[in-house]
Order: C-alpha cells, then structure tokens, then sequence
C-alpha cells in the first residue's frame, strides 16, 4: 500500500509540470529505481520467458519461475535484427513475442532493459565482426553507410513505437546500446573506433530517438569488466603520466562517456570467463571505480550482465558473486539467457538452484514479488 500511494503522489507531482507523457513515465522509473535501492538489488535475466535448458518457446514459462517461485524482478530482452527488418532477433526471438512478453512483464509490475546487438552495416557481418576499423566511421553523418544507418535507427523507432500499456501509454524502460565498448570484439568496440567517433555514435542514436519523442527511455552505459586493470597502460592525453592511479582509472573510465547529461544508468558487464580469484579482484576494482563516480555524479548504477557459463560451481550464487555485490549500492544485476548450448541463470533440478534459492531467500535480494505495485 506505501508503494501505492507512492506512484500515486509522483504522479499528482507530475501534473503540473511541463512533461510529456513520455517524460514523466522516464521519471517514474528513475524515482522507483531510486526508491528501490532502500531495500535491496534486484536480480535480471535475459530472455527469461523465451526458452530454458529443456525447453523453448512455452508460455508463460521460466527457469527463475520454475526454480524460485517468483519471476526475476527485471528482465533484457534484444533488439538486434530489428535494423534489418527481420522477423526474428539474433537469437531466433519473433519481435512479436518480444512485444508480448515485454509488456506482459512491465503489466506485472516488473521491468525491463533493452539491448542492441546490430549487425555490421558495412560488412554485413554480425554484431561481432570487427574486421573493419572504418565502421562506426562510415555511419556518421557524412558517411558511406549513414543513409543506410538512418533506416536502421528508423526501424528501431518503429518497434519502440509498439510499445504501450492497454491504455495507450508508453512503457518505461531501460535501453544499453553500444556496451562492452571497451572490448574489441564489437564492432563499436575500443579498437574499431576512436573516443570522439564512439560518442558520436552514441549522440546520433539518442538525439535520434529524442527527437523521435522518445523521452521515457533510461540510458544505460555499461563497459566491460577490466577497466581498472586496462587503465594501468593508459596514458591520459592531456595530463600524461602524472596522474594518481584513481586518477588515471576514473579518466579511463570516462574516455569514451558520453557525458552525465545523456547517462541515467552506469553498468558493468561483469562475467567469470577466468579464475575466480580474477573475477572476484576485478569486480571489486571496477565496482569500487563506478559506485565512486556514480556517487559523485548521483547516478544509479548496475551490474548489467553477468554470470558464469553453465556454473560448473554450483556455490558460485552465494559463495563468490553474492558476498562480492552485496558491497556496493547496485541497482540490478542481470544474468544471461539460459539456452541449450550455454546458460547462466538457474533452472530446477540443477545442482546450483538449491543455492540460487539461498539468494532467493536473502533479505536484500529482489524479485517480482518484491517489487511488484
């Protein structure tokens, strides 16, 4: 009931104000992300409702549901292929169903993020070929691809357009395009462009959609774990090597930000590809970097992707991520899909879902059930 009466308040507050529809629904959701923090972070899941380790395309189906009993408190969903026109996303998702199941969760009191995995619109490759240097070059304005560039954020509006509750008012949520950017293996990534063409590429994609009305978008910006450890080499260009090393990370951090006008949002993509010692050091170093910035700016912050492929350890939800976040104020932190070939979240009869269930059962850890108005 204190939750109702709340978003009921917010809303009176909002009335008077100069806002669009838009705006104020963009508002909300920062104000309950906000309010949230209060009690706890919130767990995510990618694609939660589309398919599982012994299942696909089931409604009203999922792992977290079916191991827990409650529905994660955020769910991701992807747009790429939606540039190209496709039915399917990249990873063979109808648009449609997307939709559906987007605003079937926003419906239930949960929320949502959007990612975007374009492909390469010079090459044709995927979101991964970073083959070419020029790419993120060649969509600029001024470019050989921008025309065809302008089409593809085009067909993104359109989708974004589709997106309204029964009575006609646009949902919330938050859109990370261009992550990991200081990784290579995208074709945005740190070694296919430079600082000033990612920021470009990053202003032409938001003043697009904000011209388009689409103010009720958060904006995420979520590099990729390691930035402490990549800082080290840095060489910052107006100050050299006379920097502190907090100096030197902060700068490297905010190499390729856009700028706290057009941030909401700041995440890490965090997964344990090495050993858990490496993990567990990056994680703080990097968590510790972005909480110290975030609070600095007053700016919510997550751990936007993460997670370890298949979790060979099935302790790995309360012994080694759970202990390491629970330090900092993070929002959300969002796991991968689980698909046949590779998963990351958990799923019943697992060795791992008697611990997720731990998590589950944390006073500080938040699902739909939590959350839910």
């Amino acid at each position: 009931m204190m939750k109702k009466i709340f978003f009921c308040s917010l809303l009176a507050a909002f009335s008077w104000l100069p806002l669009s529809v838009q705006a104020q629904m963009r508002q909300q959701l920062l104000d309950r992300l906000q309010d949230l923090l209060a009690r706890g972070y919130m767990f995510g899941h990618q694609d939660d409702p589309f398919y599982g380790l012994t299942w696909q395309w089931d409604l009203g189906r999922s792992d977290v549901k079916e191991t827990c009993g409650d529905y994660p408190a955020v769910m991701g969903f992807d747009l790429g292929g939606i540039e190209m026109g496709d039915e399917k996303n990249l990873d063979s998702v109808p648009f449609t169903r997307i939709r559906e199941e987007l605003l079937a969760h926003v419906e239930r009191g949960g929320i949502v993020t959007l990612s975007w995995h374009p492909r390469n619109p010079l090459t044709g490759g995927t979101a991964w070929d970073s083959s070419d240097s020029t790419v993120v070059e060649s969509i600029l304005p001024g470019g050989t691809q921008h025309r065809k560039f302008l089409l593809w954020m085009k067909n993104v509006r359109n989708f974004l357009r589709t997106l309204k509750t029964a009575n006609d008012r646009p949902v919330p949520l938050i859109f990370r395009p261009w992550h990991e950017h200081n990784g290579g293996w995208f074709w945005w990534g740190s070694k296919q462009c430079s600082p000033q063409q990612y920021k470009a590429l990053w202003c032409m994609l938001q003043d697009y959609l904000l011209n388009e009305g689409f103010d009720n978008i958060v904006w995420s910006w979520s590099p990729n774990l390691g930035i402490c450890d990549e800082a080290a080499s840095y060489v910052v260009p107006t100050a050299g090597d006379s920097l502190s090393a907090k100096g030197r990370e902060e700068a490297y951090l905010l190499s390729r930000y856009p700028g706290d006008e057009r941030v909401d949002l700041l995440g890490l993509d965090a997964y344990q590809w090495g050993t858990e010692q490496d993990f567990v050091r990056q994680i703080n170093a990097d968590l510790t970097l972005i909480s110290r910035y975030a609070e600095k700016k007053e700016k919510l912050f997550a751990l936007t992707e993460c997670g370890l492929k298949n979790l060979p350890d099935p302790t790995w939800w309360t012994r080694v991520l759970k202990p390491q976040i629970d330090k900092y104020p993070i929002s959300y932190f969002l796991v991968w899909r689980n698909a046949r070939h590779e998963y990351f979240g958990p799923a019943p009869g697992e060795k791992n879902a008697l611990y997720f269930n731990e998590l589950y059962k944390a006073g500080n850890t938040l699902f739909l059930h939590d959350i839910a108005q």
